[in-house]
């Protein structure tokens, strides 16, 4: 039996149950744990001194502690040398906790979300940060890029769009009008559950949600609660906290918010669509934001206008084909001119610094009357 104060190295076959007692066996085995575990924790606190160095190597140009290309190819290469059995949808988010915390020594990254705590909009930043955080909550979606533009935040999240019910319009205006730049995205599995303070499903009078969930669980609703009201709030994490106050009320959120304001998980996923995602971006001010490199997986994110002329769309797009760019979304907003004259946003696989990108949008800034770079960087993979 391997000494735990003396840990052995890994066994390079699947570990193969013998005639000893299960107690024995079992014994074995969390023992070569434990010692694995030590090991572990050493590796875990030479990578954060070295990465406490690379801190205070930064500091004399000032560099910023973040950086999202960096964290992408470091996670991209460690997926790649993965030999198993850890599946490798798995990697990112160990990998990303890892560097989070490593991040932390330098300095705790301040992040703004649509808050109360327990809404997605948490869970998206928590995904793409790592919990060694600074979680700001904001009441609504123009906090958010208040908070960040004005720094009291170091970073924004923000939900652009949804795979059921389509662009967050409001996002989409912030981002037109404001200066803020998107420096990362990641997309979340979203999944509605009922929740409220009475396991039972009857006696709801109301069912408290943002907006957007309440269209995409509307179906369900209709069929399930089809007397309740269906009340909108600012978040999904809001109606678990009036749920919790009230208990002729419902609300749709995660269970994590069920976990925060005590409510029971009366029925769970009442999204209409199995497969609900809802796609953030990751938004800070410019001058602290040092532009990503090339990591083979990029978005360059546009927002365009065209004079109203016939087939002035078509030609937009014609760029695009000429330099074999695609164009992985596409979504009209009313300029708010009064005038009836519209922007698109306009997402294009690839990097600003890759050749065919560059060319495409040197033609664009030509064609068009008005183009805003939103931001280059690396695509979650999902």
């Amino acid at each position: 039996m391997a000494d735990a104060h003396q840990p052995s190295p890994l066994p390079s076959q699947p570990y193969q149950p013998d005639d000893r007692p299960v107690d024995a066996q079992l014994a074995d085995l969390r023992v070569r744990i434990d010692a694995v575990d030590q090991q572990l924790l050493a590796l875990l606190n030479e990578r954060a001194q070295l990465a406490h160095a690379v801190g205070e190597v930064k500091k004399i140009d000032g560099s910023p502690v973040f950086r999202p290309d960096r964290e992408a190819q470091v996670i991209e290469r460690v997926k790649a040398a993965n030999p198993g059995p850890v599946l490798n949808d798995s990697i990112a988010p160990i990998w990303r906790e890892i560097m989070s915390a490593c991040r932390a020594l330098e300095a705790r990254q301040r992040v703004a979300f649509l808050g109360p705590v327990g809404t997605f909009s948490e869970q998206a930043a928590l995904k793409y940060f790592g919990s060694s955080i600074e979680a700001i909550a904001c009441a609504n979606i123009d906090e958010v890029f208040r908070a960040t533009l004005s720094g009291s935040a170091d970073f924004g999240v923000a939900p652009v769009e949804n795979s059921t019910e389509g662009v967050v319009a409001r996002s989409l205006d912030l981002l037109l009008q404001s200066p803020l730049t998107i420096v990362g995205e990641t997309s979340l599995l979203v999944t509605h559950n009922l929740l409220r303070l009475s396991p039972e499903r009857e006696g709801i009078t109301a069912v408290c949600a943002h907006p957007q969930a309440l269209a995409q669980c509307q179906n369900w609703l209709s069929q399930h609660l089809p007397h309740a009201e269906r009340r909108p709030v600012a978040s999904n994490a809001e109606g678990a906290r009036l749920a919790a106050a009230d208990p002729s009320v419902a609300a749709l959120a995660s269970e994590r918010a069920a976990s925060i304001f005590g409510l029971h998980v009366v029925q769970r996923a009442v999204q209409d669509e199995a497969h609900n995602r809802t796609l953030f971006v990751v938004l800070t001010r410019p001058e602290q934001h040092v532009p990503s490199r090339p990591t083979g997986h990029d978005c360059t994110s546009l927002i365009v206008s065209v004079d109203n002329r016939p087939g002035a769309v078509h030609d937009l797009l014609a760029p695009l084909k000429r330099h074999g760019v695609s164009m992985t979304r596409f979504e009209s907003r009313p300029a708010r001119s009064g005038q009836w004259e519209y922007v698109f946003f306009i997402d294009l696989a690839g990097h600003l610094d890759e050749a065919p990108v560059a060319a495409a949008v040197d033609e664009l800034r030509q064609l068009c009357s008005f183009v805003k770079v939103l931001g280059t960087f690396p695509v979650d993979p999902l």
